[in-house]
């Protein structure tokens, strides 16, 4: 199987080459690296993990346990390596996300309208009406801009096309309660403080300005009639797994962290209560899911909504953001669709291409599936985190029986795809410097305009051989460098190979 590596032009990695392997945008890096001392990088390591546990930087993994039984919170691992991506890579791949992003957002307010290409046919009716995200509720309502999902975060992987050049590919969109910025903006940080001498020498393009992007799109996102929004971040609480992100998100942002008990309803008006007495919330950023927003229309045993937001969202007098029902939109069954969506919406061929697709709930998609299990990637519809999925080739027999199993009993709640060879990255393991697959999120928001800063999260899987990148399943995460031309020294200094202390696995 052909693979593409972002750094070297070959594998496995030949580190005494003297530049002749690696990636024009990587040999200014590459010369530096070849110069530092043997222990230095394990030592930025330890730094870097000192730093991020002292700032409170960590995730929590739901049903995990330390020790003494408690639930536990991790650091995600942090590889000091960082993925480099030249300028006109990012040119392309940033004109395919806006055009993506437009046309999924044209696609949820249609079918919550007119349904036009539900009447087209293009897509099939019970496929959007049955699925568990659409929300009847929203039938008829116009929010601000038509804008549904004002924060996506797009998954993208490379993998070889038949020359071996790495080509993009979507591989999910997360139009909900995408997370994850905030260790795209933290990771930046670390590096410039670990390594700043690598700034002064490549034109990396900036990302420290996306809370204040953040912040313009919420307050671009207010009911018509604000002048001045009052704009808060709803969270499930401490207890969340992405709980640092948004406690986060809203310092950067200078607004106010809420939760479900701190806001009130009344006469259609949505409210928080502070110490100075009850002030109106125009603009509401949720990390809490649809079904826990409101008791009185979903979940009602939910205490980490309020009561009545809906009543507020439906009559324009709150702006909730991301948009109640935006999930029908990114539900994996539908992802196949979206090249359809923006040749209907946009009158445009994709830019970027999706991962081919079978729907098990198509019979000759199905068949093919059954048949080839031990070679494709099945995923629930509505999994997520790394859950409710197989890796063929990485599946035990046993493993493989029983889903085919939960295949055979709900063909409509599985997707397959080939396995593709992710492009590899050099990631900084125990055993030295080794390639490990990776993926990049990047994050587009949504308003009166569609733009993003350039990069994203890299996540990188960990262990070798492995192309589950979830922080939940043990994966990492790296700096992501786009850099601001393409420009390449014509001459690059390259240490002599005595110097050269990288390991290989």
């Amino acid at each position: 199987m052909q693979k593409f590596d972002e750094m070297y032009t070959a594998l496995p990695y030949e580190f005494f080459s003297e530049g002749k392997q690696i990636r024009d945008h990587y040999k200014i890096y590459d010369a530096w690296l070849a110069k530092q001392p043997g222990d230095m990088m394990a030592k930025r390591r330890e730094e870097a993990e000192m730093i991020f546990r002292r700032v409170g930087i960590t995730f929590a993994v739901y049903g995990a346990k330390d020790e003494d039984g408690s639930g536990t919170e991790r650091l995600i691992p942090f590889d000091l390596i960082p993925r480099i991506i030249p300028a006109h890579e990012w040119g392309s791949m940033e004109k395919g996300l806006v055009q993506r992003v437009t046309a999924l957002n044209r696609f949820i307010h249609d079918v919550y309208h007119d349904q036009e290409i539900l009447k087209a046919g293009l897509i099939p009716r019970e496929q959007v009406i049955n699925n568990a995200q659409f929300r009847p509720e929203m039938m008829g309502v116009d929010v601000p801009n038509n804008i549904y999902s004002h924060i996506s975060g797009v998954d993208i992987v490379r993998a070889p096309d038949a020359q071996g050049n790495g080509e993009y590919y979507v591989l999910e969109d997360n139009l909900r309660v995408p997370s994850g910025v905030s260790y795209m903006l933290e990771d930046r940080k670390m590096m410039m403080r670990l390594f700043p001498d690598l700034f002064n020498r490549h034109r990396v393009a900036p990302i420290a300005h996306y809370p204040d992007l953040l912040l313009e799109t919420l307050r671009a996102s207010a009911p018509a009639a604000t002048s001045d929004p009052t704009v808060v971040v709803l969270t499930p609480g401490m207890y969340n797994s992405a709980y640092f992100e948004h406690a986060f998100l809203a310092q950067q942002m200078g607004i106010e962290l809420v939760e479900g008990q701190d806001l009130f309803v009344k006469d259609n008006f949505c409210y928080m209560r502070t110490t100075r007495g009850p002030k109106r919330v125009d603009v509401i950023y949720r990390r809490v899911d649809d079904d826990f927003l409101d008791p009185q229309v979903f979940r009602p045993t939910s205490t980490l909504g309020c009561d009545g937001l809906m009543a507020a969202y439906t009559a324009g007098n709150v702006t909730i953001c991301n948009g109640v029902g935006t999930g029908v939109a990114d539900d994996k069954s539908i992802y196949p669709y979206v090249p359809k969506m923006i040749e209907f919406y946009l009158g445009e061929k994709p830019i970027l291409n999706n991962v081919p697709t079978y729907m098990c709930r198509n019979k000759d998609d199905l068949a093919y599936t059954l048949a080839n299990l031990k070679d494709l990637v099945v995923k629930e519809v509505h999994g997520a985190g790394g859950y409710g999925m197989l890796v063929g080739p990485a599946s035990t027999k046993a493993e493989i029986d029983e889903f085919r199993a939960a295949l055979l009993a709900n063909p409509s709640g599985y997707i397959a795809q080939p396995t593709l060879s992710l492009s590899s990255c050099p990631t900084f393991v125990e055993s030295g410097i080794a390639p490990r697959h990776i993926d990049l999120r990047p994050y587009v928001l949504s308003a009166k305009t569609v733009q993003t800063v350039p990069g994203g999260l890299t996540r990188v899987a960990l262990k070798e051989g492995s192309l589950v990148v979830n922080s939940s399943q043990g994966g990492g995460t790296k700096d992501t460098w786009i850099l601001e031309d393409d420009a390449v020294p014509a001459t690059v200094p390259v240490a002599p190979a005595a110097t050269q202390t990288q390991s290989q696995s």
